[in-house]
């Protein structure tokens, strides 16, 4: 097993770009070289398996550019890749070339596989005589670790631009993840101020509210711009999933939630734009108004992460969304937020895991959770709190497949929950059959706070919970066959850049147990 070079050197060289040149095959010698460094958007790999992974990029000389061009021409434009197993790039072992098309916004999708199990590769790009940072990849693994090499997984969400810095990110990248899974709401819809945090905005979106193919475009290009998130990509693999503001927020199948005409334009258009800025395989290429983002991944026989849908199939939100008491809908048994065919793919993938940990990644959050102190119940109607039947059914699932291990990690939530999963959340004599881990925000409602008394009751009221914090943040768990720890990561500030980043909570989980530790 070969070291990990350290993180220091890695991000130097890929800050330099690597340092060197790739061989330009025959005939790619560009006669219209663009003037502008394409790669302004950063590079990124993602889904790994045991043998492969995908490697991708998008090019933008001008991201805000050209109507959701990037200012680019429209054209198609040849794209060198390299991959090697050193940062330095002198012992490469691929190199290939694809075409940056222009009707996909030069977005490129490099699908890898034949390639040795359980190693770290660089990777790097070149077109018209640029040539972008490295990145740090691995393929996933075919043994158990040992004890002193965990996999080490990030977890993140909710990053609205406006609202603050993307400090988390470079933190994130500091941890040196193997991983980071990313469960939605990676960039935001709503015009300038259209949603403002209580600190108000440090950053500005693009003009108006996304709706068009080159509103969308020109959204995630601003969000790649940042340095911090392009980082991030570059030190590992990610696994993404889409929530609800990639597209609109709380949107529920068919159903957008400001019942504006032209729904099934706009989510299509919002698809191709997500498809075309993330390091996804071609299973997920939309097909119009669809797009299949629930998926298996496997990291070896340690864990088997299950990447779920929760928008495109569930029902509309009960009682009008929101925060309501007494809905008797959110209790309907035909109420589904997964859809029938995906539950049942997750629980027939639960049954047939040999791994020892099963991850299950998802958007909102899943345990009970009352928001009303005292007598009487208030829950959240987006959340498996307006969808208690199918809810229920599945954590009957959970407990029948006989997988080992099930972890649910969650974002959307804007604050980092810590909490068992009981068969009836309102007897406390209940099986737990799981554990749900809820990432806080990268920076969605800015500044965070950390309200003792106001937690201290929230939690009093919900049992099964045993932790709440409303910092900015994100989680890093260290899984091994034994447990899995999870460092609840928070920062204090993040409307001016800097803040570090501190663990307010740590969680054990052993093996065997589906408990809090």
């Amino acid at each position: 097993m070969e070291q990990k070079p350290s993180r220091r050197v890695f991000l130097s060289v890929a800050a330099a770009g690597a340092g060197g040149l790739l061989l330009t095959g025959a005939g790619l010698a560009p006669a219209r070289a663009l003037r502008r460094d394409p790669f302004a958007l950063g590079i990124a790999s993602g889904d790994p398996s045991r043998d492969g992974f995908v490697l991708w990029t998008r090019l933008a000389p001008d991201p805000l550019g050209s109507q959701g061009r990037g200012g680019m021409p429209d054209r198609d434009v040849d794209v060198e890749w390299q991959l090697a197993t050193d940062e330095r790039f002198s012992k490469v072992v691929r190199t290939g070339t694809e075409t940056a098309r222009w009707e996909r916004a030069h977005s490129v999708h490099v699908e890898l596989d034949g390639l040795e199990p359980g190693r770290e590769y660089f990777y790097r790009f070149r077109a018209e005589g640029h040539l972008s940072p490295a990145g740090r990849t691995r393929t996933a693994p075919v043994t158990l670790p040992s004890a002193g090499s965990p996999l080490t997984l990030a977890v993140a969400a909710c990053a609205h631009y406006e609202h603050g810095y993307y400090t988390a990110y470079r933190r994130l990248t500091e941890q040196d993840p193997d991983l980071v899974v990313h469960l939605g709401d990676y960039m935001y819809e709503y015009a300038p101020k259209g949603y403002t945090a209580l600190g108000g905005s440090v950053r500005r979106h693009t003009e108006g509210k996304c709706a068009t193919l080159a509103d969308y475009r020109a959204r995630h290009a601003q969000y790649k711009s940042d340095a911090d998130l392009q980082a991030a990509h570059a030190v590992a693999p990610w696994l993404v999933a889409f929530d609800d503001h990639e597209i609109e927020n709380n949107w529920a199948g068919d159903v957008s939630s400001t019942d504006e005409p032209g729904f099934t334009r706009r989510r299509a258009n919002a698809f191709q734009a997500y498809y075309e800025n993330m390091p996804l395989r071609r299973a997920s290429v939309p097909n119009g108004a669809s797009m299949r983002i629930h998926r298996r991944v496997d990291w070896g026989p340690l864990a088997r992460f299950h990447l779920l849908d929760t928008r495109q199939f569930r029902d509309d939100q009960a009682c009008e969304d929101g925060l309501r008491s007494g809905c008797d809908e959110r209790l309907a048994t035909r109420r589904t937020l997964l859809g029938e065919d995906q539950r049942r793919w997750l629980l027939d993938g639960l049954a047939a895991s040999g791994a020892r940990w099963n991850l299950v990644a998802q958007q909102v959050l899943m345990a009970q959770r009352d928001y009303k102190v005292g007598p009487g119940t208030e829950v959240n109607m987006d959340s498996w709190d307006g969808y208690a039947a199918e809810r229920t059914r599945l954590l009957t699932g959970f407990r029948d497949s006989g997988a080992a291990n099930p972890v649910v990690l969650t974002g959307d939530m804007h604050m980092h929950h810590a909490a068992d999963l009981r068969l009836d959340f309102d007897d406390p004599d209940s099986p737990r059959v799981a554990v749900e881990l809820v990432t806080s925000s990268i920076a969605s409602d800015g500044d965070g706070y950390r309200d003792e008394a106001r937690m201290t009751e929230a939690i009093a009221e919900n049992p099964h919970i045993s932790y709440i914090d409303q910092r900015r943040g994100y989680i890093v768990c260290r899984v091994t066959p034994e447990e899995l720890h999870a460092d609840f990561r928070t920062l204090e500030y993040i409307s001016r850049r800097g803040a570090p980043a501190k663990t307010g909570a740590r969680f054990t989980v052993p093996a065997g147990r589906s408990a809090l530790t």
